[in-house]
């Protein structure tokens, strides 16, 4: 009699798991590919950048502050550049996942100048042949917090850091002063900005299809202190196609733009920095 009594649960207790089993199939049978990129552990995208710049910035001399040099306008825009961008997720669980990015972008311009620049303790005659070179790069690590979910969409906060590398250069014909003497002839100048900005902002996906996701990120933050003093921004919105189970493509917006005064050894000055465009991608989730 106990045995049967045993033999009975045994059964009972395999039916349930089966059974539960069924279900989860079920379940992840009759969720869509969209939502796919709201619930897989690992979410990876990469993509053609087309960048479009906006640099205007400063390197004080000696002598005190100099004006404004707008890179785009003096030496072009350079908006025919196209550059890669690589992001990715790992959710860990439903409410906790991590993020990471990188973007880099070198342009190197020449011009002849119509007027003189001053930069830094340099400055570059009017009439000369001037090289600039811009080269930046983008790296993000945060923390999302997902506080509103539900099948077909989810909303989180982020915390992180935001690290831009900036290096900007002239080289040509020019005068340099400093320690008591003169130079002129072929000289050259660069300042650099490493800025470790955090990183504060909310970002969200809607699974608007079956095979279509609307994302979007806005972050923010303003900084005082450490040699620096301004703030930044960044924007993103974006639109997935999800063609297949683990693939999509999609197209997407991104605005980052940064004013900072700076009082460092390597670049004393004014800084707006930004670059916006679209991105081609590709995306792949597991």
């Amino acid at each position: 009699m106990r045995g049967t009594i045993h033999k009975k649960i045994v059964q009972a207790g395999m039916l349930a798991l089966l059974g539960g089993g069924t279900v989860t199939a079920a379940h992840a049978q009759s969720q869509t590919l969209a939502q796919n990129l709201l619930t897989d552990p690992f979410v990876f995208t990469a993509g053609i950048f087309l960048v479009g710049t906006d640099v205007d910035a400063n390197l004080n001399g000696q002598s005190g502050t100099n004006p404004a040099v707008n890179f785009d306008r003096t030496f072009g825009t350079a908006s025919d550049k196209t550059r890669g961008r690589v992001e990715g997720l790992w959710r860990i669980n439903p409410r906790h996942s991590l993020r990471a990015a990188y973007f880099n972008n070198d342009v190197t311009r020449s011009r002849v100048l119509d007027r003189d620049i001053q930069w830094g303790d340099n400055t570059f005659n009017a009439g000369a042949n001037v090289q600039s070179t811009t080269k930046y790069s983008v790296y993000e690590l945060a923390y999302d917090y997902t506080f509103m979910r539900t099948p077909t969409y989810e909303v989180a906060g982020s915390l992180g850091m935001h690290f831009t590398d900036l290096k900007l250069s002239l080289s040509g014909t020019g005068t340099a002063t400093g320690g008591g003497s003169t130079v002129t002839g072929l000289i050259s100048r660069e300042g650099k900005i490493p800025a470790p900005l955090p990183v504060i902002g909310v970002r969200g996906g809607w699974a608007v299809a079956p095979s279509i996701l609307l994302d979007g990120r806005l972050e923010f933050f303003k900084l005082s202190g450490g040699g620096y003093d301004g703030h930044w921004a960044n924007a993103h919105v974006g639109a997935t196609w999800m063609f297949s189970r683990h693939f999509g493509v999609g197209l997407g917006y991104d605005k980052f733009t940064t004013r900072l005064q700076l009082e460092k050894n390597d670049f004393n000055g004014q800084l707006k920095f930004g670059y916006s465009g679209l991105m081609a991608f590709v995306t792949g989730t597991f």
